[in-house]
């Protein structure tokens, strides 16, 4: 294929990113909308990039050095790409090459004045923006020059900045490639951005415009505060005008400068009402012409706007795709189940399959609609209370889109399923542990079921098997009794801390009285893990042996050590039990603690570091004797009150009902993850033959695919090895999306708000799970294999599902970013008696690790100390 090197803007369309770059691209897709005025001009493509770095081979050996360094190595990032670019702005530009440039100019005018500006090939994409990585530079005159800034712009895709942003994103240095636009400059009166949904709030139908007097760089280096209109259906809503003192304009010469704003128009609005509405129409043709929300930069020239660049907003969470154009309103499932992270298609499909309320994904994440709940005023009323006891930050944030006129639709009470009964409880049910004990044995039985029937199937007779087994897993967890026993202990919870704080003015109660409750699979996994650690205690070369752990096949070389065979056989046992349990669990494609037992050895070793022996029976025990001597003091103090024999009685029979059933609240989680491994073996022992057969390349390629297309895949012996690929970019830009507790389909995303007076200036505030204070080293962890806890430490963390609680046994106190009064987190740390805060917005950004700090765990805040 012929090398070609320069080429006009007119003739670029979106497809050719390869060949002109992220902006190039978007500049000649924006060239092709009709009626849109856009600069003219050309890019120097990536041709001509390769062919200069060509011509200097030393730098092949720098990007190798480059590739090798640590992202966090500044000193040595910063030193090298320096060396790069300078390397590459002595390359002379070769002679046929810089003619092709000049011949460009010659058709859009040599004399007149140029914006130069870097366009890599991983830039302005639908998933990283990239934005500010590389150089623009404006005003530029005259052949030499340009020619002399282009070489700038080549040198630009190595600043420190962009090498760490690749760095971080996983991004070979060697991937992305430099084409260059030469574009005809602008000289406006105003320019700025334009964001086609709100870039705060995420409101697809509100449009944010940014204006500043002069060329738009003023706003984008940050040293002008802009004009600010929001604009919604064809009229300004909101606009807040500042003080503009600096605008930066051209110099007949070449360059810019910044320049003071005559003090008369300083105060004055950058655009009128009306030119704003325009703007924003010409912003709605180009987000409709791209198919996504846009952040563009453009210009107010002498005879109206002009567009000088779109890209993808990368940063608004998505908006789950229904097919109508209705109202709606999602509550985030990942909130619920302590896992925020993005789930991998695979791992979306298996939950949706399994669950028992109809599911939506967007970015990686999964969401219940619950418009029509919020439309009837019963079911409304009931699904407020439940969700408002578990986390008020959804609640508030389900009433701040009520409070929207008419967003949510009124239905009457009758108007037809979507909710819950009008009690939002199942039926009362008697206080007897062999419910229990029932529920659990019909649990087992129809796992040990599943795990006979499933080894005889292959091929497609697996997912057919499968999807029959499925439902069985909707029938266990639908079990009424099952969902009775459930409630019985939440709701007795509920009603022994209203009932105690009326009466004897206690407040979280009930946490204490839940100390040790009997048969919590959750509780007893961390427990088990300080039984493990006395086996290796006793045994000093198996402890310096796990120090060095690095891979998965220790469990094999312990059995050649002293004592190593004993240690083998309480690491096995233990993986038995608990093995298929993991952080973030409710994806199937996240690997299990039998899949990865190395997990649990920092955990293992922390444990024989920080306890004696007979730990976990004596916490059992002292916990078990705390949650004794409070009932008693309680009930003898109801004793003494007005009425006091009834509340007394009243107050014993929710205690039994507490100590009954709370524990059985961990156990469907249980038994939903032990089936998933079942699942998960069977479908990788299916990938495993693709592989063979040659139709994968990689096992776990799998993941990337939904139930459904893994079904088709095994049927056909075909697979779309670029939607693989598309999956696997889209699931890496998830990471840096943040979840939205509550999310709507105009894109709003809130968070929720807590609205309370009570707490000291400058606490962080958050919900009381597990009573208490304490006060401790802060150590924030985001990974559970990397925690290295000390006795008396505090967790900071963003959440913690059930794998988290072997870390339980030996912290202090906990602190999570996610998380409600009866998600796992909160009733392992009630049940170990550690004070713990939970929903507490931005906690790992905000308390570094290793400060002091004190845990408030019964008023619900955490001060950081001096």
């Amino acid at each position: 294929m012929t090398e070609q090197y320069v080429v006009d803007l007119q003739e670029v369309d979106a497809t050719q990113v390869a060949v002109v770059g992220g902006k190039g691209a978007q500049l000649g897709a924006l060239s092709a909308i009709e009626g849109l005025r856009v600069p003219g001009g050309f890019c120097v493509t990536t041709d001509a990039f390769r062919r200069v770095m060509a011509q200097e081979p030393s730098i092949e050996d720098r990007l190798d050095r480059l590739s090798r360094l640590n992202p966090d190595d500044r000193e040595g990032i910063r030193t090298l790409s320096a060396q790069i670019r300078r390397t590459i702005e002595g390359i002379a530009i070769p002679g046929d090459l810089s003619a092709a440039i000049v011949r460009a100019l010659a058709r859009c005018g040599e004399q007149a004045a140029y914006a130069v500006r870097s366009s890599a090939t991983a830039e302005d994409l639908p998933t990283a923006s990239f934005a500010g990585q590389q150089d623009t530079y404006l005003n530029v005159m005259g052949a030499t020059a340009i020619l002399q800034h282009i070489s700038r712009c080549w040198a630009s895709l190595f600043t420190e900045r962009a090498v760490t942003y690749r760095r971080r994103n996983g991004i070979d240095h060697r991937s992305v490639h430099m084409a260059v636009v030469v574009q005809q400059m602008v000289f406006p009166q105003a320019a700025g951005i334009l964001f086609t949904a709100d870039p705060v709030t995420g409101h697809r139908k509100i449009a944010t415009v940014e204006a500043g007097f002069g060329l738009g760089e003023a706003l984008v280096s940050g040293s002008v505060n802009p004009d600010v209109f929001k604009v919604r259906h064809g009229e300004v809503v909101a606009k807040a005008v500042v003080a503009k003192k600096r605008a930066v304009h051209a110099l007949p010469a070449g360059g810019t400068e910044e320049v003071a704003v005559d003090s008369q128009r300083q105060e004055q609005p950058t655009l009128t009402d009306g030119q704003v509405v325009q703007l924003v129409q010409l912003g709605r043709r180009i987000e409709a012409h791209f198919g996504r929300p846009q952040d563009i930069e453009w210009c107010l020239a002498d005879d109206g706007f002009q567009i000088v660049q779109s890209r993808p907003i990368t940063t608004l969470f998505p908006v789950p795709e229904t097919g109508d154009q209705e109202n709606h309103v999602y509550v985030s499932v990942g909130h619920q189940q302590m896992m925020t992270d993005p789930m991998k298609p695979l791992g979306l499909s298996v939950w949706q399959l399994t669950a028992m309320a109809p599911m939506h994904e967007a970015g990686g994440r999964l969401f219940v609609d619950v418009t029509r709940r919020l439309a009837s005023p019963t079911s409304r009323a009931a699904l407020l209370d439940l969700i408002g006891r578990g986390d008020p930050l959804v609640r508030d944030a389900l009433e701040t889109v009520l409070d929207h006129d008419g967003f949510v639709p009124s239905l009457p009470d009758d108007a037809g399923p979507g909710g819950p009964p009008a009690s939002g409880a199942p039926a009362p049910i008697e206080t007897d542990p062999a419910i229990v004990t029932q529920l659990i044995e019909r649990s087992q039985r129809s796992i040990d079921a599943l795990r006979r029937d499933i080894r005889t199937k292959t091929g497609p007779a697996l997912f057919d098997f499968l999807l029959e087994a499925f439902e069985d897993h909707k029938r266990v967890l639908r079990d009424p009794l099952s969902m009775q026993a459930i409630m019985a202990g939440m709701e007795a919870t509920w009603w022994l801390n209203d009932k105690l704080w009326e009466w004897l003015g206690e407040k979280n109660a009930a946490d204490t009285l839940t100390l040790s409750a009997p048969g919590n699979v959750t509780s007893e996994m961390g427990l088990a893990l300080l039984d493990v650690a006395d086996v290796i205690r006793s045994r000093p070369e198996v402890v310096t042996f796990l120090q060095g752990v690095e891979d998965e096949a220790f469990l094999e070389e312990l059995a050649k050590l002293a004592g190593g065979t004993e240690a083998r056989d309480a690491v096995e046992a233990y993986l038995d039990r608990y093995g298929m349990r993991c952080v973030g669990e409710i994806d199937i494609t996240r690997p299990r603690w039998r899949e990865r037992p190395s997990t649990l050895v920092p955990v293992i070793l922390d444990n024989v570091r920080n306890f004696e022996p007979g730990a976990a029976e004596r916490r059992f025990e002292e916990g078990r004797r705390k949650a004794q001597q409070k009932e008693q003091d309680v009930l003898s103090r109801l004793r003494a009150l007005p009425d006091g024999g009834r509340k007394a009685d009243e107050t014993k029979r929710m205690i039994d009902r507490v100590r009954t059933f709370i524990g059985y609240r961990e156990y469907p989680k249980y038994g939903i993850i032990s089936r998933y491994f079942v699942y998960k073996q069977a479908l990788l022992a299916e990938a495993e033959r693709l592989v063979q057969a040659g139709v994968l390349p990689e096992q776990e390629d799998v993941f990337y695919l939904t139930f459904q297309e893994f079904h088709d895949v095994v049927r056909s012996n075909q697979v779309d090895d670029q939607l693989i690929q598309r999956r696997k970019d889209a699931f890496r830009s998830y990471h840096a999306l943040t979840p939205p507790r509550v999310l709507t389909s105009d894109g709003e995303a809130l968070t929720g708000a807590y609205r309370r007076d009570d707490v000291p200036v400058g606490a962080l505030v958050g919900l009381p799970v597990s009573a208490g204070t304490v006060e401790g080293r802060a150590r924030v962890v985001l990974d559970m294999a990397e925690a290295d806890l000390e006795a008396g430490d505090i967790l900071v963390t963003p959440f913690t599902d059930p794998s988290w609680s072997p870390l339980f046994v030996g912290i202090a106190g906990l602190v999570t970013e996610v998380g409600g009064l009866m998600t796992h987190g909160a009733v392992i740390a009630r049940e170990y008696g550690l004070p713990a805060v939970v929903g507490v917005e931005q906690a790992t950004r905000l308390i570094r690790d290793g400060q002091r700090i004190r845990v408030h765990g019964t008023d619900g805040y955490v001060e950081i100390l001096p």
